[in-house]
């Protein structure tokens, strides 16, 4: 029953992209080794190289080869590769695409030991990454095959603005076919009860969005909202939740609706990336609701770019680390093993 920081683990990502510039620029932040013990899961010759190349030699890494070696006052890396790999800024390479899915792969062994409380992933590739053993479309599906999850929702969240997809990362002809009443319902309850038991929401408010443009205009354009997800709302709503809808997305972000819901679950990933991004891109975080485990990463990608230049910002890469912890936190709360603050 007594107080300790959550160990975070960070998988560096496509070591090309912007992923080691924020992680190496959020880690900087004092702030973070007071409410974390920082593990970052890569090399240190690359940060190394990175931290000359972008001037960011103020402090030290403290280098380990693995989880039970780590210092709780240091930034610690795990080495999961010694080879010298070639950094090329901005280039893809099927070397950084491996080393990617080392690092990944590392983390996520110690994430099922609990030998880490969260994990916090850098961007990677998604072409690159590819292999026998990464076949999925990105994060969100490899963790829910690696942890069983019988269903995750891709959430990005930024302060009280949270925006889940009932379909992720398929293509848009896809789409309609994969909206069903079943899976509006499977999405939205496994939402709720992350609103609950990972954000402390006792009775979440959700908005839930249409599939077509004016939300099918009463069945003139389009019939998804009248036959499926008005029928799961009903259902959703006679269980007891707070679940309404659907709305058009164009008029309910335009009429800053969005501040009225705990939550808003779009049908698409467009559907609500594009506004999420456009009200709060700089310090965004992506979440996987549904996990058993705590998982989040900053809302963008690679910006192969911008990388090697110090231009990215690492306000995204910071929030992420911060609120893997409100969560990690949150989590042992509500399972009574740690303490509950005086004053939140």
């Amino acid at each position: 029953m007594t107080e300790h920081k959550p160990i975070i683990g960070i998988s560096l990502g496509d070591f090309n992209g912007v992923g080691p510039e924020v992680t190496l620029k959020a880690l900087s932040d004092s702030k973070i080794l007071k409410m974390c013990t920082p593990v970052l899961y890569g090399s240190v010759k690359v940060l190394s190289k990175y931290r000359k190349l972008l001037n960011l030699d103020e402090w030290t890494l403290h280098s380990v080869k693995a989880i039970d070696q780590i210092v709780h006052k240091k930034t610690n890396v795990i080495n999961c590769w010694e080879e010298n790999l070639e950094i090329q800024p901005g280039k893809v390479t099927p070397e950084a695409g491996r080393a990617a899915f080392v690092a990944l792969k590392t983390a996520t062994e110690d994430l099922k030991k609990g030998a880490i409380d969260a994990i916090v992933t850098a961007p990677i590739n998604k072409h690159n990454i590819q292999s026998e053993e990464f076949p999925y479309p990105g994060h969100t599906e490899y963790f829910a095959h690696q942890f069983s999850a019988q269903e995750t929702v891709m959430l990005l969240v930024s302060g009280d603005l949270r925006v889940g997809v009932v379909t992720g990362h398929i293509p848009l002809s896809a789409v309609p076919a994969a909206v069903t009443k079943e899976k509006v319902i499977s999405k939205a309850n496994a939402l709720i009860k992350s609103l609950k038991a990972d954000f402390g929401i006792s009775k979440p408010r959700i908005a839930v969005l249409g599939l077509n443009p004016h939300a099918g205009e009463d069945g003139l354009l389009g019939s998804e909202e009248k036959e499926i997800i008005a029928p799961a709302i009903t259902e959703l709503r006679h269980k007891g939740n707070l679940v309404y809808g659907p709305y058009p997305s164009d008029g309910f972000f335009g009429a800053l609706q969005y501040k009225k819901y705990d939550a808003v679950l779009a049908m698409y990933h467009d559907q609500g990336l594009i506004p999420f991004k456009t009200l709060a891109f700089d310090d965004g975080v992506n979440y996987t609701a549904g996990l058993s485990v705590v998982r989040t990463s900053p809302d963008h990608g690679t910006a192969y770019n911008i990388a090697g230049k110090n231009q990215a910002t690492e306000a995204s890469m910071r929030a992420a680390v911060f609120m893997a912890c409100d969560i990690v936190r949150h989590r042992k709360e509500e399972a009574g093993l740690v303490r509950q603050p005086a004053h939140h």
